[in-house]
């Protein structure tokens, strides 16, 4: 009998547990007093020399448990011996000590509070994890005996709403886990005591029932009202993915169960943890929206620079700018679609009168639309985009002035246009459409009379653009047809197009709806199948000689509107180019671009410069018949040189060169067109009392015709030469101060053209111009150009760089945020360059200088650290795109400036080189996360192995090392504040999860120097500032947030 009892007490403690239960402990204790020899502790205690495996040890520890029960320990009894007999060196949730006496406190029908009392020790005096313990929780799963259950809760209670873990990052990431398996188990436990609840409704009172779930449902509502807990979850469930799925399918369970159940207190508890749980993978991307600010001046003027600047440009970068925009300032749906509405109608009452004013109607009409059916896919769904455009057209009739004044501006109803195409693009609903229209005509009623006598005739541009689109569709099929079959008709099509302002309303309307290049294309193919003629009649070569000025002279005037990049076509290898984009590269003045009057390509071959000049010199007209006009335009260059040296030295008299220009500019205006091209080149290189000659010769082309003209529709060939006549003297009459009358059509043809007033330093324009903007609130597009005048001028740093001053001079906090919205939006202008001068030497500049630090003070500081992280921000999410038009003009920096970037200190070079001059031979090492230590500058970037050759990237990366070295510096002060600004703006900015974000490019050591700050330490930011879809960087956030 005895053997039997010892062997069971050896192996199977429960014996003892349920003769305690049968016979009374009176007797068990008597019973096994008798036996005390034979259960004596050095039977069980393992030696301390002695090398223990980890099964015994584990058998030895339920042994030396039993013992102290046995004993009648107490608990700190119980912890003293434990740690007496115990070799050291390993730890009690190696020996998995917490889960031997859940499993020894668990055996009978009730719990045994003894053994749990040596529990609550344990996990008091920190004998074990709080990880361990959860596990061990998770284990039990006999939810019939309510008193173990009832337990179990206890103990969960003594630390769920304060779980924490200073050890290393692998023991942080096990509580993570450890939670989630708490949580399963909580959710399982409350589907039980629920479903005994509907089975005891039907049995007996359900009082006890009740009880159970209330306390199931108050340990699920306190683990989650932790934000702790859930930001500890959020990493758990990256962790194990199909963990996660089964506390989803149990949550689903759970709430069928609780569908059914009377008691609606419980029932709401149980919705509301139902909804924290459901909240933990999208706890991040949860921002507040503005909702006390109407105005949203960057939207506007984001929107006034593309539709002053960049007509030509992809609807995509646009869209993905505003929504940067948006999601940066956090603004509601409606309001940034009614600031959208706004900058369109002020584009159309502010902008002059002529092609602008029409590419501001293509904007307005045709753009936005396409812009706002793609934020549809951006914004939550189709009904409530609709909605929401809704709502904004119900703010915009409330702006009745600015309505009334587009109103008078266009000679039409602008807002009844606008509603019907956004109707058809499908962002109005039919109701709401109807009820806008009926609106809007009610408040039209009390406008001032619009129409009088004179402009009543006049068809409205918004009519004219909206049926200009159509027709664009149909002259790209004509021009696809087989120019040679009927070039008569083709011709017809082409001269419709020149008259009025028809040309314009086309260009502007295929240049909106991305049809321009196209457009150009066709224009080209036709201009170089115009260039031969061979065995052709009077009439064909007339025709001929028509198709190829008008191709010449539109593909002109479309390059100075909208910019040469719309005519180049892809460089594809071996393909020849043609005759048109030649000329344009190496002949044509542009802004911006010098010219050389003694290049190659104005020198052709010498026989056909002097047949030319014969042919200027002696015949009354120009011939037409086999005349190769690219040939003529190419010789025109060396024809006009020689034609000038004969001038100046008494040769011809100024009768022959009025007779000479008539004939150039007599029947094909292209002619005139490349001679005043290579004069405008020419004029730059001669003294100033050599100038005299070549600018009456631009003024003779420029000049009326004194023949008579026998070609058809000359007199609108004429308007579009002078046109690009103006344009192209216009950088060199400036420069030498002398005045060409142009012929007049009404229209002023630059309306943008030399704003900057004269003799004035540009750092006081500057300083003036940014004054007046931030005093009326918002950019206009005549500043948007002198803005751009003065970046082209002054250069990206001295532009960056005196705009920032002007900032951190600011000191009213409403002053400074409203200068930063402003210079965001003045700084795209060019965002790639200035973001790359304002991270990479102007705000090092300030932070490394103590003597510059006042200036970072609140309340400029902390507009100086939003601005950054917004710049950061939008370069970084577009800088793999395309660099728009107006960018690409401007000179680029060179890669090798950002590569020698500044070592942070003495002590750091290696470290920031490492960083630094890692390229994609090295991406290996780098990216394995076993080879480096977590102490080193190792960042998510690194992990993603982004390419550090890159110069935004390089700049991002010092930049985050310099905060990181200011945050682990014993110097704090203005800047230690900036950097908290920034990173705070980098954490309310950025969306959950994004992989591309600038915060990949910060050290990791940085995350435990950031939790020191104060108003860092908050579980949400750690996990906003590390890169979660890494391995490493769930590591280093779990370790973050468990020391919190």
């Amino acid at each position: 009998m005895s053997f039997t009892i010892r062997t069971g007490a050896y192996y199977s403690e429960a014996l003892l547990f349920q003769l305690e239960e049968r016979l009374g402990q009176s007797y068990v204790e008597h019973l096994i007093s008798s036996l005390g020899p034979l259960l004596s502790p050095q039977s069980w205690l393992p030696s301390a020399l002695a090398p223990q495996t980890k099964v015994m040890k584990v058998v030895n520890l339920k042994q030396a448990i039993l013992q102290a029960w046995k004993e009648r320990w107490s608990d700190y009894q119980w912890a003293i011996n434990m740690k007496k007999f115990f070799p050291k060196g390993a730890t009690w949730d190696i020996l998995n000590l917490a889960e031997a006496l859940l499993e020894q406190a668990m055996i009978g029908p009730s719990p045994n509070p003894l053994i749990l009392s040596y529990l609550k020790y344990a996990i008091s005096s920190q004998m074990v994890s709080y990880s361990s313990v959860l596990t061990a929780i998770s284990k039990f799963d006999d939810f019939s005996r309510d008193l173990c259950v009832q337990a179990l809760l206890d103990i969960m209670d003594m630390f769920c709403d304060r779980l924490s873990c200073h050890g290393k990052a692998e023991e942080c990431i096990g509580l993570c886990r450890a939670l989630l398996s708490a949580l399963h188990w909580l959710l399982r436990c409350t589907a039980a005591s629920a479903e005994r609840l509907q089975e005891g409704v039907e049995a007996g009172p359900p009082a006890t029932g009740e009880k159970q779930l209330a306390m199931c449902l108050q340990r699920l509502e306190n683990t989650l009202s932790s934000t702790k807990n859930r930001a500890l979850l959020h990493i758990a469930k990256l962790e194990e993915a199909s963990s996660w799925t089964a506390i989803e399918h149990s949550l689903l369970k759970l709430g069928e169960i609780l569908a059914n159940l009377s008691n609606p207190q419980l029932r709401s508890q149980a919705e509301q943890c139902g909804t924290l749980i459901r909240s933990i993978p999208t706890m991040l991307s949860v921002h507040s929206e503005q909702l006390h600010k109407t105005g949203f001046p960057t939207v506007h003027a984001v929107v006034l620079l593309e539709g002053t600047m960049n007509l030509t440009g992809e609807t995509q970068p646009l869209v993905e700018q505003l929504m940067m925009v948006k999601r940066m300032q956090h603004i509601p749906t409606p309001l940034f679609v009614l600031e959208i509405w706004k900058a369109c109608f002020v584009g159309l009452i502010e902008s002059p009168e002529g092609t602008e004013e029409l590419k501001w109607t293509a904007f307005t009409y045709l753009k936005i639309p396409q812009v706002l059916v793609k934020l549809k896919k951006y914004c939550h769904g189709d009904k409530d985009f609709t909605e929401d455009v809704n709502c904004a057209f119900e703010f915009l009739l409330k702006l009745t002035p600015l309505l009334d004044k587009a109103d008078q501006r266009c000679n039409c109803d602008c807002t009844n246009f606008l509603l019907q195409e956004c109707n058809k693009q499908g962002l109005l609903s039919e109701t709401n459409f109807a009820n806008l229209v009926a609106k809007r005509s009610a408040d039209r009623e009390h406008a001032p009379q619009q129409k009088s006598s004179e402009n009543a005739n006049i068809q409205p541009n918004p009519g004219l653009i909206l049926r200009a689109e159509p027709t664009v569709t149909n002259i790209l099929k004509t021009m696809d047809a087989d120019h040679s079959k009927s070039p008569e008709g083709l011709l017809g099509v082409l001269g419709h197009m020149l008259s009025g302002k028809s040309l314009d309303l086309l260009l502007a309307a295929a240049a909106a709806t991305g049809k321009l290049k196209s457009f150009a294309r066709k224009f080209i193919n036709l201009n170089e199948f115009t260039t031969h003629g061979s065995g052709e009649s009077t009439k064909t070569a007339s025709v001929r000689a028509l198709l190829f000025d008008i191709s010449f002279l539109m593909l002109c005037h479309v390059a100075q509107t909208y910019g040469s990049e719309v005519i180049l076509s892809e460089s594809s290898t071996g393909a020849e180019v043609p005759f048109f984009e030649t000329w344009m590269q190496t002949c044509m003045p542009e802004e911006g671009k010098i010219l050389n009057p003694d290049h190659p390509c104005f020198r052709p071959d010498s026989t056909k410069v002097e047949s030319l000049v014969a042919l200027l010199n002696n015949s009354s007209e120009m011939k037409l018949v086999q005349m190769k006009w690219h040939e003529a335009c190419l010789s025109i260059s060396a024809a006009i040189l020689e034609i000038l040296n004969a001038w100046e030295n008494g040769v011809l008299a100024f009768e022959s060169i009025q007779k000479i220009t008539d004939n150039i500019k007599g029947k094909v205006c292209s002619l005139a067109v490349c001679a005043v091209a290579w004069l405008v080149a020419h004029v730059r290189m001669l003294g100033l009392d050599e100038r005299e000659k070549s600018l009456q010769m631009i003024r003779q082309l420029a000049g009326p015709l004194y023949s008579e003209n026998t070609l058809q529709f000359y007199n609108e060939r004429v308007v579009i030469m002078n046109s690009i006549l103006e344009h192209m003297c216009a950088d060199v009459l400036q420069q030498t101060a002398t005045q060409i009358k142009f012929p007049s059509t009404g229209v002023d043809t630059m309306p943008y053209w030399n704003l900057l007033p004269p003799k004035r330093p540009i750092k006081e324009v500057l300083t003036d111009i940014f004054a007046k903007v931030l005093e009326k609130g918002w950019v206009d597009s005549r500043s948007i150009h002198i803005f751009d005048t003065l970046l082209h001028m002054g250069g990206v740093y001295w532009f960056c760089n005196n705009l920032i001053k002007e900032l951190l001079k600011e000191t009213r906090k409403e002053h400074t945020l409203r200068a930063v919205e402003l210079l965001y939006s003045i700084f795209c202008l060019d965002m790639q360059q200035v973001t790359l001068v304002l991270l990479g030497h102007i705000l090092p500049g300030l932070l490394t200088d103590s003597s510059k630090w006042h200036s970072l003070m609140d309340p400029p500081g902390t507009a100086l650290a939003k601005l950054a992280v917004w710049c950061a921000l939008s370069s970084y999410s577009s800088h793999k795109g395309q660099a728009s038009s107006r960018q690409k003009k401007r000179h680029r920096e060179d890669i090798e400036d950002y590569i020698s970037l500044f070592p942070l200190d003495d002590m750091q070079p290696s470290k920031l080189m490492r960083l630094l001059s890692s390229n994609e031979d090295d991406a290996n090492i780098l990216s394995s996360p076993t080879d480096r230590s977590m102490n080193s500058s190792l960042s998510a970037s690194q992990l993603h192995t982004v390419n550090m050759r890159d110069p935004l990237n390089r700049v991002l990366a010092n930049l985050f090392l310099l905060i990181s070295s200011i945050l682990g510096s014993r110097t704090a002060g203005p800047h230690t504040q900036f950097v908290q600004w920034f990173m705070e703006e980098c954490v309310d900015c950025l969306e959950q999860g994004s992989r591309g974000s600038i915060l990949q490019f910060m050290p990791f050591t940085t995350v435990s120097e950031l939790v020191k700050v104060s108003a860092m330490s908050s579980p949400k930011v750690v996990l906003a500032i590390t890169d979660l879809s890494l391995p490493l960087g769930r590591q280093v956030a779990a370790k973050a947030i468990a020391a919190l």
